[in-house]
């Protein structure tokens, strides 16, 4: 995270004693990333995080590829998806390659009997459908339609819903979800330019110590194998924490879009980047007003990268057919454009009231079964039809 950020009680020099009311210290963790030389937070917590019972057999949940070589114009349905009560059953990945992987899940309860933890990737959940109450040690996020949930790797969490139907587009990132470098001044501070800032964030609130001992199941992700670990602590447990590292919610509807005379490439859209590839939000915004401007986008050919985009609501001027939840995947070594007739419709236009999440990764992405099952096979010839 850019800033610094503290809840509940912390002593007053870090690695010092801190002890409990009744003379007994506080247990100190470091959460820290690229070992001890970058993003770090100090965790205090009520019992040790080290106090395992039982560690079951791993399962695995590797994305599988079937197709490994994609140069094809796709498009997958995400909403055909069947839905599950449980919230790790039903996440179910698409895309992938060695630096992210791209799924979608739609659970219709809550995570309350057992906690997750992503050990080897930091997490952007968008939620597109439902809304609840992100759960860690850093305290509660209420989240709801149209928030991106950043998870840094590491962190346990629960979702606990408020609603039974709902909808999340995930990343799964192995390098560090971070803002734009350009949006950032020398100090971690978000600049003038930049189309969010601090304001915008939500931050961790509400840090509630649960002391309680008992069995508390804990699955932990690492390598692709999801491990059942029982704790005897409750894993939020925590008096007070301070530092950089840690969740945080930003709404795509916070997003101030960037505009021009005439139309602007999509970089204008980043909101996140990790190693090899960015995160774009689109929302409403003005046309380009250039008197002879021609606000769909043009032609563009993939020399670098694939691009994700996954339409969340709203009118699409380049395209002629467009689903809540539907995912298009335009692979690098192909030009992808508007639909026939749309560019010259989108002449004279003010305003788009479009919202979508692009992922453009710079190595290609492999497909799923999973996501071959929820494919529109005709996609690549909407060009001609």
């Amino acid at each position: 995270m850019p800033f610094y950020h503290k809840l509940g009680s912390i002593p007053a020099k870090r690695h010092t004693q801190f002890r409990k009311p009744d003379g007994t210290l506080y247990s100190e963790e470091l959460v820290s990333t690229e070992g001890f030389s970058s993003l770090y937070s100090l965790v205090y917590h009520s019992h040790p995080p080290t106090l395992v019972k039982e560690i079951g057999q791993p399962f695995s949940v590797a994305p599988k590829a079937a197709i490994k070589n994609n140069m094809q114009n796709r498009s997958f349905l995400t909403y055909n998806t069947k839905t599950d009560g449980d919230y790790l059953k039903s996440r179910t990945p698409l895309l992938f390659n060695s630096d992210l992987t791209l799924g979608t899940a739609a659970p219709s309860k809550s995570m309350t009997d057992y906690f997750f933890k992503n050990s080897d990737a930091d997490e952007v959940l968008f939620i597109h459908q439902g809304e609840g109450i992100l759960k860690t040690v850093y305290g509660q996020i209420p989240f709801e339609y149209g928030d991106y949930l950043v998870i840094p790797r590491g962190t346990i969490y629960q979702l606990h819903f408020h609603t039974t139907e709902n909808r999340i587009f995930y990343t799964e990132s192995f390098s560090p979800i971070k803002p734009p470098k350009r949006y950032m001044n020398q100090f971690g501070q978000f600049l003038e330019h930049s189309p969010y800032c601090e304001r915008d964030l939500k931050l961790p609130e509400n840090l509630e110590t649960i002391d309680a001992h008992g069995d508390f199941l804990v699955y932990i992700k690492k390598g692709e194998e999801v491990f059942p670990y029982t704790y005897a602590t409750h894993p939020f447990d925590a008096i007070g924490w301070d530092g950089y590292q840690y969740p945080y919610g930003f709404s795509i509807h916070n997003y101030e879009p960037i505009t021009g005379r005439i139309h602007m490439p999509p970089p204008i859209h980043q909101t996140f980047e990790g190693h090899n590839f960015v995160i774009c939000s689109f929302v409403p915004r003005l046309y380009d007003y250039h008197p002879e401007s021609i606000p769909a986008p043009y032609n563009h050919s993939n020399v670098d990268s694939d691009e994700v985009l996954y339409y969340v609501d709203g009118d699409f001027m380049s395209r002629k057919h467009v689903e809540r939840g539907m995912i298009s995947l335009h692979p690098k070594g192909i030009p992808h454009g508007p639909h026939p007739g749309t560019a010259e419709k989108s002449i004279g236009k003010k305003e788009t009231r479009e919202l979508a999440v692009m992922i453009d990764p710079f190595y290609p992405l492999q497909i799923t079964q999973q996501a071959l099952d929820i494919e529109d096979p005709h996609y690549y010839k909407s060009w001609i039809e």
